[in-house]
């Protein structure tokens, strides 16, 4: 009889069929683990028959275990090298933020450049103002662009564009970012409050602003066109100029100028008219000429608005006739009088109106001889005489000179060989005016004259030239005493230089004097000279005298040169100035 054990069997079953569920279950794990080679190879181990299983049911569990663990530690190292690779491409910046400085009308161009941001949105963003996203440029700013990538390009740049720039990740936690941009902007004059021009009258006080714009703010100052301020300064650091006081001298082109190291500086101009009555200036208050020559008196006049300016002579109005000639040439304005008769010397006017006054220049057209010029070495190489001489320009012949010389008083500075004119000029007409004893003439012992063939003193057709010699024991006077010699011009000499010399006896040693002279024509006496100081030496040096004879055609003409005496001299002059 044949026996069955279904119990047996269903045991088998069960186990063979638990052993194959685990079998399965484990191959679903191996699917899950991304290593299908490897969980098929382990399915294939550890999936046998079911009379193996049976069979070697303890080795099998220890086996499942084991391939479990492998499994495992498989699947730990794919997680840790997939972490890794997630960390090695995440999304990052290769830019950072920095700060920008454009000029206006500039481009501007602002970087960002990134990596790993394959599957991420690049914006750029301005406060909350999105520029773009992605590739997409969501501004209607049609200036704003991509360009190279993500940077971002604004072209013409305006004052408005400056401010933060912020280029954004889209990440889960957003990464970012930012640039600062500042925009330079040149400077510009936008106000000026007299508006470019200004008309004051003479006394008034100005006051000029100048507004300037930029960034940064530009300094501004204040200069004067072709000239310096009126404070004496080429410069002024203010956007405020003030003006006291105005008069003539202060108008002009004043320039404001703003500078902020932006581009070019810019300035703006002021034109300061200043409205004031006439104002005159003689070029030479005292014109000599003569009789048959050509005169010309000159007013230098100013004034705002142009004045109209009259010749009169005396007090009768001249007009322009072929004797009469007025010129004007900006504010110099000329009386020409040609062919001068005598009856042309006199005093002459000229008067200039405008509609803020009236101003009157008197002149005089002179025929007396000019001021003389002395002309002598100041030091004597006598001890007790002195040759003194002058020069002097005339258009008539000199009919004579007077001469006045005194000793120093003390306490006198000699500067050069000049003193204090007026103190001189002063005593020496109180002199004049006192005992005519102190007065003598050089016409007692007169010497030869020289012409024109001496040098030294130029003019129109050469020098004329006289020579005296004074007496030797009559020259004792007292204390500040001024005598007086007047020497007729013998000969008379028609040149327009002429001189004059004369020996000045009995001074004392090692003494200063000093001296003036006048001139006369037939119009007068000149006016006197400055003073005149001149030594005597401490020692004679007077040597034996060599005579040179001069032969003219008309005359003989004998001249005695002290030759020797002239070296000796030299020589003391180079000592005493050592």
């Amino acid at each position: 009889m044949h026996l069955t054990k279904p119990c047996g069997s269903n045991s088998r079953s069960s186990s063979s069929s638990n052993n194959s569920n685990k079998g399965g279950a484990i191959a679903n794990t191996f699917h899950s683990s991304k290593s299908s080679n490897k969980m098929a190879r382990i399915t294939r181990t550890i999936s046998p028959q079911r009379h193996h299983i049976h069979q070697r049911s303890l080795p099998h569990t220890l086996l499942l275990a084991v391939a479990a663990i492998a499994l495992l530690q498989l699947h730990n190292l794919e997680s840790v090298s997939a972490q890794s690779m997630m960390t090695k491409n995440e999304p990052m910046f290769i830019s950072r933020s920095e700060t920008f400085k454009f000029i206006t009308g500039e481009t501007i161009v602002l970087p960002c450049e990134v990596a790993n941001t394959d599957t991420y949105v690049v914006a750029w963003k301005r406060g909350i103002a999105i520029l773009t996203a992605g590739s997409v440029k969501v501004t209607p700013d049609p200036r704003v662009r991509l360009v190279n990538g993500f940077n971002l390009q604004i072209r013409e740049a305006l004052p408005t564009d400056a401010g933060d720039y912020i280029c954004q990740i889209a990440t889960m936690d957003p990464r970012e970012i930012t640039h600062t941009v500042e925009i330079l902007v040149p400077p510009r004059i936008h106000h000026i409050s007299t508006g470019g021009h200004l008309q004051v009258k003479k006394g008034s006080s100005v006051r000029i602003e100048c507004s300037a714009t930029g960034n940064p703010m530009p300094n501004v100052t204040w200069s004067r066109k072709n000239n310096i301020l009126p404070n004496g300064e080429e410069k002024l650091h203010s956007h405020v100029l003030s003006i006291e006081n105005v008069d003539r001298h202060k108008g002009g082109v004043y320039i404001c100028t703003a500078n902020n190291r932006v581009g070019q500086p810019a300035s703006s101009q002021v034109v300061l008219h200043v409205l004031y009555s006439p104002e005159i200036a003689v070029e030479r208050p005292v014109v000599f000429s003569g009789e048959g020559h050509e005169a010309m008196l000159v007013c230098i006049v100013h004034g705002e608005t142009q004045p109209e300016v009259i010749w009169f002579k005396d007090t009768m109005q001249l007009d322009t006739t072929e004797r009469h000639i007025m010129e004007t040439r900006g504010s110099r304005h000329t009386l020409i009088i040609r062919k001068v008769h005598p009856q042309d010397f006199g005093n002459y006017s000229c008067v200039a109106e405008n509609q803020l006054g009236k101003a009157r220049k008197t002149l005089q057209l002179s025929g007396k001889p000019n001021v003389a010029v002395f002309n002598s070495p100041p030091i004597s190489q006598y001890k007790d005489r002195y040759n003194i001489s002058w020069a002097v320009d005339s258009h008539s012949p000199i009919e004579e000179y007077k001469l006045s010389f005194r000793k120093l008083p003390q306490g006198h500075e000699v500067v050069g060989n000049a003193i204090d004119s007026q103190s001189s000029s002063s005593s020496l007409s109180s002199s004049q005016s006192s005992s005519s004893s102190s007065q003598m003439y050089g016409s007692g012992l007169h010497s030869h004259h020289m012409g024109s063939n001496i040098g030294g003193v130029g003019g129109a057709g050469g020098v004329g030239m006289g020579s005296y010699a004074g007496y030797g024991n009559l020259m004792h006077w007292g204390r500040n005493d001024w005598r007086n010699v007047v020497l007729p011009a013998i000969p008379v000499s028609h040149h327009y230089s002429q001189g004059m010399s004369y020996m000045v006896r009995g001074l004392d040693p090692d003494q200063h004097y000093e001296a003036t002279v006048q001139s006369r024509n037939r119009y007068g006496w000149s006016d006197l000279t400055n003073s005149f100081v001149f030594s005597t030496s401490s020692n004679d040096n007077e040597m034996r005298d060599l005579s040179v004879t001069f032969y003219g055609s008309s005359a003989i003409n004998r001249q005695k040169l002290g030759l020797l005496a002239l070296s000796s001299a030299t020589l003391i002059l180079s000592l005493v100035l050592a």
